[in-house]
């Protein structure tokens, strides 16, 4: 019995705010706007994975490299927030993407 409780206010509380947000009848949607959020999606998207995969190759080279001389942690950290800074990049793009809509 709880676990239909639990299912149904899951239920109730995804769909309600979709419903309330929807549009109404007679407004129309641009696709250029559509497709700009879609862009700044991707955008977004892109640069996130491809940051979380740099920093997983990098971290784990950084953190061998630490092992074997830890004065190289500063150099390594380094690389590190390079690999950071392509979600940042990401981020970035999007919001520049955003601001012409």
């Amino acid at each position: 019995m709880e676990r239909l409780q639990l299912l149904l206010m899951s239920l109730v509380f995804t769909f309600f705010p979709v419903a309330a947000l929807a549009t109404e009848v007679g407004a129309k949607a641009d696709s250029a706007e559509g497709l700009g959020y879609l862009s700044a999606a991707i955008a977004v998207s892109a640069a996130t994975l491809g940051s979380g995969i740099a920093v997983a190759v990098v971290g784990a080279a950084a953190m061998g490299a630490i092992a074997e001389k830890p004065e190289l942690a500063g150099r390594a950290l380094i690389f590190v927030g390079l690999a950071e800074g392509i979600a940042i990049y990401g981020l970035i793009v999007a919001l520049m993407i955003l601001a012409r809509l």
